[in-house]
């Protein structure tokens, strides 16, 4: 349960202390709102790795140089664990914005973070305010802002399956035109929830495919994309089980 108190102070510690930093962000985005995004972002990295070091979690970081420097894309991975976030966050080399379930709006402080780093909020239940959020989604990515979304929706709890990936979620891909990287994540459940409420120092491996440009795929293929990406990611997840 040590790691859990360590882990679980630092994130209470961090949200409290940074009220003033919060402030000034306000201020930076008043002036610059690229400014404010980018030290946002940094300042987030920052919890998110110290967060990673009070865990005792190892990462292999696979096929970065997949992903395009010089354009917002959309992130789609797999998703066992809320240290999914935590691990992937601090490797994204430009402003992006995660897709969130509607209930982490309702977080004080963690909320004004989430939105300066751009993140938007699902309601999995409206089918209408979905779509809106989508289409948000897609106008963050036009104008330079990557996303990242768990297609499944929720959260595996069984490991080495995958739920179905909703293929609204390449919407933001098909309607905007950015390429698609596949996230591979192997094992962060051992991090946290195979023994919840303990954290425990694990192995993870997250692997970055070859982007996606749905747009050259066949036009059967651009109406299966969800089958599509999670087949590739499947097959990363195949080959690195062994590793961890």
């Amino acid at each position: 349960m040590i790691r859990f108190i360590f882990v679980g102070g630092f994130v209470i510690l961090f949200l409290i202390l940074s009220i003033p930093l919060m402030l000034l962000e306000w201020l930076i985005g008043k002036i610059s709102p690229s400014v404010k995004s980018r030290s946002s972002l940094a300042i987030v990295n920052w919890a998110f790795r110290c967060v990673r070091f009070l865990a005792g979690t190892r990462v292999d970081y696979i096929g970065e140089k997949n992903i395009p420097k010089d354009t917002s894309v959309l992130y789609v991975g797999n998703h066992r664990s809320f240290f999914d976030i935590v691990l992937t966050y601090p490797r994204v080399p430009r402003p992006t914005g995660y897709v969130a379930k509607k209930e982490m709006e309702k977080v004080p402080l963690l909320n004004i973070w989430m939105k300066n780093l751009h993140c938007v909020f699902l309601d999995r239940d409206d089918v209408k305010a979905g779509l809106k959020t989508i289409v948000q989604a897609i106008d963050m990515v036009k104008s330079g802002i990557s996303i990242c979304i768990f297609p499944e929706g929720t959260r595996n709890r069984e490991e080495g399956t995958f739920l179905a990936f909703h293929e609204g979620s390449f919407r933001i891909a098909t309607k905007s035109g950015c390429p698609i990287v596949p996230m591979t994540i192997n094992n962060s459940a051992a991090v946290f929830e195979n023994q919840f409420p303990k954290i425990k120092r694990s192995h993870v491996i997250i692997e970055y495919g070859k982007p996606i440009y749905p747009n050259d795929l066949p036009r059967e293929t651009q109406k299966q994309l969800g089958p599509y990406v999670q087949n590739i990611i499947r097959d990363t997840y195949e080959k690195n089980k062994a590793q961890v």
